[in-house]
């Protein structure tokens, strides 16, 4: 089968490879992928400015039906439609493994980083990270389930009140679906982009989205002073992994506001960290996803409080992974995903 993998170490290095299919093995499940999302992860991947362990096939948001259950899993069937948490594996005895925060083992690896990946037609997965995608829930969108549980596991690291007004800088598609995370925690968002990201905006505001503002056609601490009575956000959640991002998302946080960075920026940037103390602002970051998150994000989904199929703007097959790729690089995309050939 095919699959995108990053073949070496150093930027670029990625090419569409031929690979051996996977076989199910004792506790594991093997999926046939209908469909893997495009992350901002793959192309830090790209760049060489995320940890991967080559030769590795990206992808990590997936979706598709079980093809085949190895030894000893039980309650999982072939043909059943599900998503994945993407750690393979985790040393399950570090402090962090025992009190339930797999995403901070230093032993862990994940698939699309550290194991085969899901940009590929079929992936292997561990069964303990197994979800079954709700009826509602379109298959393809689903491999939107993991970027979803990265945001409501932010949530869970930042308290959001009903009362709150929150601001959420950079409409991409972790932007848009944080911004719907908060939204059914019933606070009032605020979403910022830039002129490039008129498009997102206005997806924004049609998912409910109370305010969307263009910081390069208005003054955007004008607008979240105005609607705060000059205090300023009560929550930020910095989502677009970019230097100007966070600067902005810092200096619209009011004092002893809650400061959450999501994006991931790929490398050191100045930042004022004295307004941290001036402010006494409370700073957290938020990196992937913990089991109670992934729960809560497929009760979001079955609900209809968050919707997924919305931000697919492009669907593309792997061998077409270049213009995925470029397309994203360029902004010219919400969600991009890719479909086995």
């Amino acid at each position: 089968m095919k699959g995108v993998a990053k073949v070496a170490r150093g930027k670029g290095n990625v090419e569409l490879i031929d690979v051996p299919e996977p076989e199910a093995r004792p506790g594991h499940v093997v999926i046939e992928v209908q469909a893997a999302g495009v992350c901002g992860t793959d192309m830090h991947i790209y760049h060489d400015e995320y940890p991967s362990y080559p030769p590795v096939i990206l992808g990590h948001e997936v979706a598709g039906v079980i093809a085949a259950v190895g030894d000893g899993v039980t309650g999982w069937a072939e043909g059943e439609r599900v998503t994945a948490e993407p750690y393979f594996t985790v040393c399950g005895r570090c402090a962090y493994c025992r009190d339930g925060f797999p995403n901070q083992c230093p032993h862990r690896r994940s698939i699309g980083s550290g194991v085969n990946g899901a940009f590929t037609r079929y992936v292997l997965v561990p069964a303990i990270g197994l979800h079954h995608l709700p009826a509602s829930v379109n298959t393809a969108t689903g491999a939107l389930t993991e970027p979803l549980a990265c945001c409501v596991h932010a949530l869970e690291l930042t308290r959001v009140e009903p009362s709150d007004t929150v601001a959420v800088v950079g409409p991409g598609a972790i932007g848009l679906l944080a911004a719907q995370v908060v939204k059914a925690a019933g606070a009032r968002v605020v979403l910022l982009g830039t002129a490039a990201d008129e498009e997102r905006l206005a997806l924004g505001r049609s998912l409910g989205i109370d305010v969307t503002v263009d910081v390069q056609a208005e003054d955007a601490l004008s607008v979240v002073n105005g609607l705060t009575d000059g205090l300023g956000a009560d929550v930020v959640f910095e989502c677009s992994g970019a230097e100007r991002g966070a600067q902005l998302a810092l200096s619209l946080v009011r004092r002893r506001g809650h400061y959450s960075q999501m994006g991931l920026i790929g490398r050191p940037i100045q930042w004022d960290l004295e307004q941290v103390c001036f402010k006494e602002v409370q700073v957290n970051g938020s990196f992937a996803s913990v089991p109670s998150a992934w729960r809560k994000a497929l009760r979001l989904l079955e609900n209809g409080q968050v919707q997924t199929e919305p931000l697919v703007s492009h669907t593309l097959p792997i061998t077409d992974w270049q213009e995925a790729f470029s397309l994203f690089e360029a902004r010219k995309s919400v969600k991009i995903l890719l479909t086995p050939q």
